[in-house]
């Protein structure tokens, strides 16, 4: 086996470690260009992305500064109209009791009325009832102390006619006089 001295051990050793540095400074320009690369291609996709966002942001800006307006001047609108709208409110709120308190002493009216009316009917029906069972007796009344004299009046008379006619010795037959009376017994 050769013989190593030391300068040859420290010249493998000088070698072995330039070798590893030029090896490093190759895996080192390796790395930046990619890198570089990477970088190059990065700051691409951020000018795409930053010119299809900024317009959108700009756009949001101006939105939110319009929004931030209308909401200022809504919550004025809002401060102006808060006691508007309290007082109208309150203002609905008495109209509706004393629409309530109306339409309740219309209702106890109607009912106090709808009653007078019904004892006052009762009161009427009552009295047309007993008038009428008054002018029922009374007819029947009249029918039975006018009507029986009437009637045998008419009977009378009846006979009369028949003894006149029957005297005068006329040829017609006796004619019979259109009367109610003639069918029902003249003397009951």
């Amino acid at each position: 086996m050769p013989k190593f001295d030391d300068q040859t051990i420290a010249l493998a050793c000088i070698a072995i470690i330039a070798l590893a540095v030029v090896l490093q400074a190759i895996v080192l320009l390796a790395i930046f260009l990619g890198l570089r690369k990477a970088i190059v291609s990065i700051r691409e996709q951020v000018e795409d992305l930053r010119s299809s966002v900024l317009p959108a942001v700009d756009n949001t800006k101006e939105l939110v500064d319009r929004s931030l307006v209308l909401v200022d001047q809504t919550r004025q609108l809002i401060t102006r109209l808060a006691p508007k709208a309290e007082s109208t409110v309150s203002d609905l709120a008495r109209v509706a009791r004393g629409v309530r308190n109306q339409i309740e002493a219309v209702e106890f009216t109607g009912k106090d009325i709808l009653e007078r009316t019904r004892r006052q009917t009762e009161r009427v029906d009552a009295m047309t009832t007993e008038a009428l069972d008054h002018v029922d007796q009374a007819g029947r009344y009249v029918a039975e102390k006018v009507g029986r004299p009437v009637r045998q009046l008419a009977g009378i008379l009846a006979a009369a006619k028949a003894i006149v006619e029957s005297l005068r010795g006329s040829a017609k037959a006796p004619s019979r006089a259109a009367s109610y009376y003639d069918e029902e017994e003249p003397f009951e």
